[in-house]
């Protein structure tokens, strides 16, 4: 005899290697290494510090 399959557990097997395979592409395509990321942080926290330095001073605190 055949084996007794359940087909809406084969159904979500499927989806989930294919939720897995699209997972393994993002991480490929889409990750950045440390250095690039370390390195983004560093120039986004210099333009904000040269941004803040730029303010004016707020006249009702004085």
């Amino acid at each position: 005899m055949a084996e007794i399959i359940n087909l809406r557990q084969v159904r979500k097997d499927r989806e989930k290697a294919a939720k897995e395979a699209k997972a393994a592409e993002n991480r490929i395509l889409f990750s950045r290494p440390k250095k690039a990321k370390t390195l983004a942080e560093t120039r986004k926290a210099i333009e904000q510090s040269r941004h803040e330095g730029h303010r004016l001073a707020d006249p009702d605190k004085e």
